[in-house]
């Protein structure tokens, strides 16, 4: 009796742990904002920045451009769902972009990204992904061929790897399978299942909400805390015996998720293949990093002999299940919201 107390206890701190790092943020609602500047002709630009809107109000960040780009006109708002996007246009005094500073003012006080895209008449494009520790970006006088791929792919390792539903379904899948080859088949499953889904949906081909999406990821979480269940109580499990169907069926939803996190930003017109391509890299490095970590820390574990571990071994489908219970939920009441 004591025991299972115990496992109890370590569930309800470890479900709260999970709560407290199962944000919007975390769980991909907080989006990444987006600037993007357009010279539709020598010395006039078009600019469009999308920031995110959190708890009804937008992100009190703002892009500062360079003096020498005033504004022609008043501003576009408008309001799409989860952001808000205002457009203006702009003539420069003469002096060019290159060498010029933008700066996003207000980002060190915040926990996201923000994605620049400068698109210059004469053909130069520029992307760069600025962060809260340099909220800053100096336009250099040519462009580098590995911008676009160095910002998609630092993307997408940075989506997975802040993403905790993701990696707890990846979590959930190493719990259940043994073998470190039956764990690769399993990982590899998903990641081809996810890759399909993610360039399908990116170029068009599969048009799915968003919000729906989410609460199937959810879900499929759920079944799988409910497995490792069934898997240390001797019972038969889907998931134990063919593993890397689970993972290939329910990876094409994650997928979807992924496109969707993309789709927020947008891909460059001129190199949609390329920053396709390293995007999903990108959620490969940083899932593959996370793999990684596990192995490792269950291997010190083992080799420690720690009592809590055991209680924490036995709680972990506890807390993954009911982590996934509350998105379930939150996602469920958050669709059916949308669509009345």
């Amino acid at each position: 009796m004591r025991q299972r107390f115990s496992v109890i206890v370590v569930g309800v701190i470890s479900l709260a742990g999970l709560a407290a790092l199962a944000g919007p943020a975390a769980a991909h609602e907080v989006r990444p904002a987006l600037l993007e500047i357009t010279e539709t002709e020598p010395g006039w630009f078009e600019v469009a920045w999308k920031v995110p809107i959190f708890q009804g109000q937008p992100l009190k960040v703002a892009p500062v451009l360079p003096a020498s780009l005033k504004v022609v006109g008043p501003p576009a708002r408008r309001k799409i769902l989860g952001a808000l996007i205002e457009t203006a246009s702009y003539r420069d005094s003469g002096e060019g972009l290159v060498g010029q500073v933008i700066v996003i003012e207000g980002l060190s006080a915040l926990q996201i990204d923000v994605l620049v895209q400068i698109a210059l008449a004469d053909g130069t494009r520029h992307s760069a992904i600025l962060r809260p520790g340099s909220p800053s970006f100096t336009v250099p006088e040519r462009a580098r061929g590995w911008e676009v791929a160095g910002a998609y792919w630092r993307m997408g390792t940075i989506h997975i790897l802040e993403g905790i539903d993701h990696l707890l379904f990846v979590l959930a899948l190493m719990l259940i399978v043994t073998g470190y080859w039956a764990l690769f088949k399993t990982i590899t499953a998903f990641t081809v299942s996810h890759s399909i889904s993610l360039g399908l949906a990116t170029l068009g081909f599969v048009n799915v909400p968003q919000r729906p999406t989410e609460a199937v990821i959810a879900l499929s979480i759920l079944f799988l805390a409910s497995e490792i269940v069934h898997v240390r109580q001797g019972r038969p499990s889907l998931t134990a015996r063919y593993p890397w169907i689970v993972a290939f069926i329910f990876g094409l939803f994650h997928g979807l998720g992924f496109a969707g996190a993309l789709s927020e930003v947008g891909l460059p017109q001129q190199s949609i293949p390329l920053a396709l391509l390293m995007f999903n890299l990108g959620v490969e490095t940083g899932q593959l990093l996370f793999v990684a970590a596990v192995i490792g820390l269950l291997a010190l574990l083992r080799r420690l002999h720690l009592d809590w571990a055991e209680m924490a071994r036995r709680a972990a489908p506890y807390a993954i299940g009911g982590m996934a219970a509350y998105w379930t939920i939150e996602r469920l009441v958050a669709s059916f919201a949308v669509s009345s």
